[in-house]
């Protein structure tokens, strides 16, 4: 140890290890005077811990310290515990302690002997180190070899486990497993969609808390929340099931039913009580898919779910408890339904803590490539058949698939779709040229008849003429597009306004949304009767 750096030993004082009051305990290997006695261990301070029945013993030691090494300090500290070997009790009383002793690591190494004590009392230093409430090294002596004299052995051991090269390649090695098992094994290739998948990663791994995974439909919302609950799985993080529900296929009375249970009679045809959805998810994961379709009444009651793990089913005067992790999907603007009075602002809070949006199919090109070998695999596990795709088939599916005239508006669900059909119209189990050149007039054909460039999808190509949209940068096309479907979807210019400028508005003392709207959209000269009669 540098001679600069005072060396300081947390320590708790050993009932029969560091025993003995006669002249014959000098003969005998005592933990907590040994450790003192080291050539090549200066202890400069010692923080002994003893209980109150202990107290002589603790002097004797403390005594016998300032004989064999007067340059040692000890200090005893008298804690309160009535059973030495209570979990509850110990570690309360030592976290207490612990918060108790000012350390000033930038001037002084701290070790913690954990070689004497209970087990518990072991246990909980050494619990107390790793949380770093006592920040040290872990400090373990043992007795001298047979025949030997001298104070024994010491060692310490460092709980920053990445200063060790075997662990530490261990973790990144288990770490990069659980990369692959979110991607299904796929070896994608974009820089920013692997970045994102290490983000949920770890955070899969270390929080039970909400997640929510935003983006369009298609992109993997369901496929990647399931693969969570799988990870998590294979760690024993969680022990039930995976509970998945589309909320847009809940209305009225039946989801609430659906969601939170009911009592048998709570109404007309409830013969029989119903568990719900919440309480069969207890222990596991939840994953409420399109969560914005949830109505009011049970984004209230779900709030309370999450929050205190209890909640009333229907017609019943008795609460229920399931602690389940809540994972949800959407494809829409979350924050726009909150202004709009469609989402309560208060559960968005709850489960906007970790929110990942997963980019669409357009936007990662380069990952087409390794998942169209996926969905090969995947064909080929449902069939039971080996399918491939002969080169020259492959190299014409992915100039198409990866060019900018493929929008991809299904997103994987379009992918997964293609390849299915070509697997299963190929000869012999073998793609070949013709029939990609037949999945892609039929795509294209599918993207032109939804919308790839027209209304359904872009609302503005019903709209505005070619050579128009030719000249509106990117930034004006997505925000007009976006305000068209809002104008399409109110029932008035002033209701459309309310909802486009529900932040704003709340500044102004006399707020006329439909005029600030009807002259936005005259800068590109449209009306209000243009975006709903199209």
């Amino acid at each position: 140890m540098p001679s600069h750096r005072p060396t300081v030993v947390v320590g708790i004082l050993g009932l029969r290890l560091d025993a003995g009051q006669t002249e014959e305990r000098w003969t005998r290997w005592r933990p907590t005077v040994s450790l003192c006695q080291h050539e090549d261990l200066v202890v400069d301070r010692l923080e002994l811990v003893h209980l109150p029945s202990e107290r002589d013993l603790a002097a004797v030691v403390a005594g016998d310290i300032g004989t064999v090494s007067p340059e040692t300090v000890v200090t005893c500290h008298e804690i309160g515990v009535a059973d030495p070997w209570d979990f509850e009790e110990v570690f309360a009383s030592l976290h207490g302690f612990a918060r108790s002793l000012e350390f000033r690591t930038d001037d002084e190494d701290y070790l913690i002997h954990i070689t004497t004590g209970t087990h518990v009392q072991q246990i909980c230093l050494f619990l107390l180190a790793e949380s770093r409430h006592l920040p040290g090294r872990i400090l373990q002596c043992s007795p001298p070899r047979r025949g030997r004299a001298d104070a024994g052995l010491w060692r310490t051991i460092d709980l920053d486990l990445s200063r060790y090269d075997s662990i530490a390649a261990r973790f990144a090695l288990e770490r990069r497993e659980d990369l692959s098992f979110l991607k299904s094994g796929i070896d994608t290739r974009s820089p920013t969609f692997n970045a994102l998948i290490g983000r949920i990663e770890r955070v899969a791994v270390a929080s039970p808390l909400p997640i929510l995974l935003t983006g369009p439909t298609g992109a993997g919302k369901s496929h990647l929340a399931r693969r969570i609950y799988e990870l998590k799985r294979r760690r024993e993080q969680v022990r039930g099931d995976f509970v998945e529900v589309n909320c847009a296929t809940l209305r009225g009375d039946q989801a609430m039913s659906a969601l939170f249970g009911h009592a048998r009679g709570a109404f007309t045809g409830a013969a029989v009580a119903r568990a719900g959805l919440l309480r069969a998810a207890d222990r596991g994961v939840l994953f409420l898919d399109e969560i914005g379709e949830l109505g009011l009444d049970e984004q209230a009651m779900l709030l309370r779910a999450i929050e205190e793990r209890r909640f009333l089913p229907v017609g019943s005067d008795t609460e229920v408890a399931s602690d389940f992790q809540l994972l949800a999907g959407t494809n829409a603007d979350l924050p726009a339904a909150v202004g709009a009075g469609r989402f309560r602002a208060d559960l968005l809070a709850r489960i906007d803590l970790w929110t990942f949006s997963l980019p669409g199919l357009a936007t990662r090109r380069e990952d087409i490539a390794p998942n169209l070998d996926y969905e090969l695999e995947r064909v080929a596990a449902r069939s039971g058949r080996r399918v491939t795709i002969n080169r020259e088939a492959r190299e014409r599916f992915l100039a198409f698939a990866e060019g900018p005239d493929a929008p991809w508006l299904g997103n994987f669900r379009d992918l997964s779709a293609a390849v299915e059909r070509m697997a299963t119209l190929a000869p012999s189990g073998r793609i070949g040229p013709a029939d990609v050149d037949e999945e892609i007039d039929r795509l294209r054909a599918a993207w032109e008849g939804s919308g790839a460039g027209g209304a359904a999808n872009d609302p503005l190509a019903a709209l505005l003429p070619r050579e128009q949209l030719a000249t509106l940068d990117l930034f004006d096309r997505l925000q007009l597009g976006a305000i068209v479907d809002v104008c399409r979807k109110s029932r008035s210019l002033s209701a459309a306004g309310r909802e486009l400028f529900a932040v704003s508005r709340q500044a102004k003392a006399s707020p006329n949304d439909a005029d600030r709207l009807r002259k936005y959209l005259a800068r590109f000269g449209l009306t209000w009767h243009d975006t709903t009669s199209s």
